[in-house]
């Protein structure tokens, strides 16, 4: 009986023992739903933390307009129908001629007791032509075209002006500029273009205006071996020479 009753209390030990086994056994293999939950958002926070923080770099791109103001001369295209004769070429170093087409200038009718004032610049050409620019008479924002043939002025012609323009920094007063210098010009450069091989006299001379000052051109002797730079003061005198 005594070993009967030891029986039981073993198989009910054992049984008690079993189930707490196999209880372990399974929550180890099988964990509950909370605790795969709370392991499942403590990884997520630990993976969130170990990532690095993403960043975004903006490309900004910036356009700079940049506006250069280049001086440019208006070229007049003319047809000539008298035929150059020897005595015409040698307009650019008559001072007589030249000095009767600036009298003439003058003596304009619109600009009678007004001041004469030359924009942008003055070409003088060896065949006896003068093309230029001045202001109009009556209306300072205008300007207009002239040319000098066959020993007399033409008519104004309107030149146009764009918004930008600055008119009153490429003016210069007539009295400024006289154009027996151009001859002066003329002479002193074909010395000089004399002395180097290859270099040709001039067929043109002309006045560049900006800022209110004024330069004459052309500014270089160009030989077959050699190249020069050759400066003017404003009466036409050599101001200097020297080679590039």
């Amino acid at each position: 009986m005594k070993a009967l009753r030891a029986v039981i209390i073993i198989l009910a030990l054992c049984s008690s023992g079993c189930k707490q086994v196999l209880k372990s056994v399974e929550e180890t293999f099988k964990p509950d739903s909370a605790a795969l939950s709370r392991q499942v958002q403590k990884q997520a926070v630990a993976d969130s933390s170990a990532k690095p923080v993403a960043t975004q770099q903006e490309s900004i791109s910036i356009k700079i307009e940049t506006h250069i103001s280049t001086e440019t001369h208006t070229s007049t295209s003319t047809t000539h129908t008298h035929a150059p004769t020897r005595e015409s070429k040698k307009f650019l170093t008559d001072t007589t001629r030249l000095k009767k087409a600036e009298k003439a200038l003058r003596a304009l009718p619109q600009f009678a007791g007004k001041e004469i004032f030359i924009y942008r610049s003055v070409h003088f050409y060896g065949d006896g032509n003068i093309m230029l620019m001045l202001r109009h008479p009556e209306n300072p924002k205008y300007v207009d075209n002239y040319t000098y043939s066959d020993g007399k002025w033409s008519a104004p012609t309107p030149a146009q002006i764009f918004l930008h323009d600055d008119v009153d920094s490429k003016l210069v007063s007539l009295d400024r500029i006289s154009f027996a210098n151009a001859a002066r010009v003329a002479r002193i450069y074909n010395e000089k273009a004399a002395e180097v091989e290859g270099a040709k006299p001039l067929g043109s001379v002309y006045v560049s205006i900006w800022d209110r000052r004024m330069r004459w051109f052309p500014g270089t002797i160009n030989g077959a071996r050699e190249r020069y730079d050759i400066q003017f003061n404003e009466d036409g005198s050599l101001k200097s020479f020297r080679q590039e």
